[in-house]
C-alpha cells in the first residue's frame, strides 16, 4: 500500500534536513500528522515566518532577531579578540562553554574549489575592515578540522601574515575520557602535535 501523496511531499520535505534520512523523516511526519491542527499551524507559522524574523547581524554575521546582535551593541564589554568560525551555529557553542569573552566573526562558507567557494565568497575585505575598525590584537581561528577547515585555516593565516596579529587555531585532539583503543591515528598525531605544558 502506498502512502498518500501528501504524506509523501511532507517525507521529502522532512528530507531535506541535515541527517534525516527516509525512515526518520517517516516517523516526524507520521508523529506530525498525529498533532492538533492548532499546533501543526503554530509550526507552520514559525517556519513561514522565520526569514522575517531571523537575521545576520550587520557586524559579525551571527543570527539576531535585530540590526546587531547582543555581542555587537555599542556598549558591549567584548575584549579586542576575534573568533573566527565558519557557521553562525559555531557562535552560540562557543558561546555555550563561557570560555571565551572576545568578538566573532562568521565567514558563512569555508573555502572549496570543488564547490567553487572562493576568497570572494568568504568576505575577506570586511573581515580585515573589521579588524582594523575595531583595533583587533589577536585572532583565533575556530574552523574544522576537514580539508576545507584546514585550507581556509592556512588562507587565513597568510591574510593575517602582513598584519601582525596573534593568530591562533582552536587545539584538535583527544575528546575527554577517551581511550586510545577508540582513536584513530589522525586524531592521535593532532594531539602530540598540539599537546601542551602540563
Amino acid at each position: 500500500m502506498k502512502y498518500p501523496l501528501h504524506l509523501l511531499k511532507l517525507i521529502d520535505s522532512l528530507k531535506r534536513l541535515p541527517g534525516v534520512g527516509t525512515k526518520s523523516a517517516e516517523r516526524f511526519a507520521f508523529e506530525m500528522i498525529s498533532w492538533d491542527r492548532s499546533k501543526l499551524i503554530e509550526v507552520a507559522h514559525i517556519i513561514q515566518t522565520t526569514p522575517d524574523q531571523l537575521k545576520h547581524c550587520h557586524e559579525c554575521g551571527s543570527l539576531t532577531d535585530a540590526t546587531l546582535c547582543t555581542l555587537c551593541k555599542p556598549g558591549s564589554s567584548r575584549d579586542n579578540t576575534l573568533c573566527i568560525v565558519a557557521m553562525q551555529r559555531d557562535v552560540f557553542a562557543i558561546e555555550a562553554t563561557h570560555g571565551y569573552s572576545g568578538l566573532y566573526h562568521v565567514l558563512g562558507a569555508l573555502l572549496s574549489p570543488l564547490e567553487n567557494i572562493g576568497p570572494d565568497q568568504i568576505d575577506i575585505e570586511r573581515l580585515k575592515r573589521r579588524i582594523a575598525e575595531r583595533q583587533i590584537r589577536e585572532v583565533i581561528i575556530a574552523l574544522d578540522s576537514t580539508l576545507e577547515g584546514d585550507t581556509t585555516s592556512l588562507y587565513l593565516k597568510e591574510i593575517f601574515e602582513p598584519l601582525k596579529l596573534n593568530v591562533s587555531r582552536l587545539a584538535f585532539g583527544l575528546p575527554m575520557g577517551s581511550s586510545f583503543d577508540y582513536v584513530d591515528g589522525g586524531t592521535l598525531a593532532r594531539a602530540l602535535s598540539a599537546r601542551a605544558t602540563y
